[in-house]
């Protein structure tokens, strides 16, 4: 899911007690809210001294700052492998995370760039994205200090997800004023209801999580710079979501996710030039890609983490994303065979 800065609410960040900690970073000029994003807060600081991107961990307690120095200490690594990061700024003692008024804070080089979406990519910079995933799937494969614990993870239980579609399906009917999201909602719940019914026996097994992966990669967290026929990637941000996943189905999600049309549809020419890179680099044969395509599609046809953010927790800020979203687990079903061969093809 993308996840990003929400400060519109936010306090100011400590600048005076944070920039003290550092050795001669300026003295702060401007601090403007990241506003792209959903979970998050950034913000860009400017100095006399240049540009910073400072981030606050609104997820992490002051407990967790463990968590966080262990992502920093991926990304310091990852970058002496070439993998293009942005590693925070260590303070005059060598630390990456400032915990001030129990919140924890990391100052991160500004870099300059832009994202891109799937459909601004050509065919070969598809393919150097595949590429650049296999290279960060292997990269955290050498640098992390503890080895992967395998453990299982179940898949959706349609059981469960008929109970959630009638839930949201009474919200949704009973919601006011009614407009046409409320609409598309409706029918699409009732049309996955139907798919559900039909292929609830292609529930996949138990899986195992046993890589590295960065948990979070789409466009929003992927940032190009240069022009448009020599745009190179600049950065992989937001490491928040690292952790111990099935390597295979981050690159089908990331897919999913960038090569995702207005209507729902996938680009496959530009997947399967993906997903070919993406299974040299990271040493991924078809059959990991295969199994992998089949569980992120059971995972897309039971989720509606949109609707369930919109009615029962009130949060519209991803509605943007339903029509897409929603379209994708219905033509992705429709085309299964065709989805499957060009990842794993």
């Amino acid at each position: 899911m993308p996840r990003s800065s929400a400060t519109a609410l936010a306090p100011s960040p400590p600048l005076g007690e944070l920039l003290r900690r550092y050795d001669n970073p300026g003295e702060p000029l401007s601090c403007e809210p990241v506003t792209q994003g959903l979970l998050n807060r950034g913000y860009r600081l400017a100095t006399t001294r240049g540009a910073y991107f400072l981030k606050q961990h609104v997820d992490a307690p002051t407990a967790d700052r463990a968590t966080i120095v262990r992502q920093h200490r991926a990304t310091q690594r990852l970058q002496s492998l070439g993998v293009p990061v942005a590693p925070p700024v260590p303070d005059t003692a060598g630390d990456t995370v400032a915990v001030i008024g129990g919140r924890c804070y990391a100052l991160h080089p500004w870099i300059d760039g832009r994202h891109r979406a799937g459909a601004q990519l050509t065919t070969a910079e598809s393919r150097r994205l595949g590429a650049l995933l296999g290279l960060v799937h292997t990269g955290l494969e050498r640098v992390m200090e503890a080895e992967p614990h395998p453990h299982a993870h179940d898949s959706a239980d349609p059981d469960e997800t008929f109970a959630l579609i009638d839930d949201l399906l009474d919200l949704a009917r009973r919601h006011h004023p009614r407009d046409a999201f409320d609409a598309l909602a409706e029918h699409r719940l009732v049309e996955r209801r139907t798919l559900l019914e039909r292929h609830a026996h292609r529930r996949p097994p138990p899986g195992t999580a046993s890589g590295w992966v960065h948990g979070d990669f789409h466009p929003l967290n992927l940032l190009y710079r240069g022009d448009h026929r020599g745009a190179e990637p600049a950065a992989i941000v937001d490491w928040d979501r690292l952790g111990v996943q099935p390597c295979a189905e981050e690159a089908v999600r990331a897919a999913a996710i960038f090569f995702v049309q207005p209507a729902g549809e996938l680009e496959l020419a530009k997947v399967r030039a993906y997903a070919r890179a993406y299974r040299r680099a990271a040493g991924a044969d078809r059959a990991e890609l295969a199994a992998a395509v089949h569980r992120v599609w059971w995972e897309r046809l039971n989720d509606f983490w949109i609707l369930r953010w919109r009615y029962q927790l009130h949060d519209r800020r991803a509605d943007p994303q339903f029509p897409a979203a929603s379209a994708l687990a219905v033509w992705w079903t429709r085309e299964y065979e065709s989805v499957r061969e060009a990842f794993a093809g």
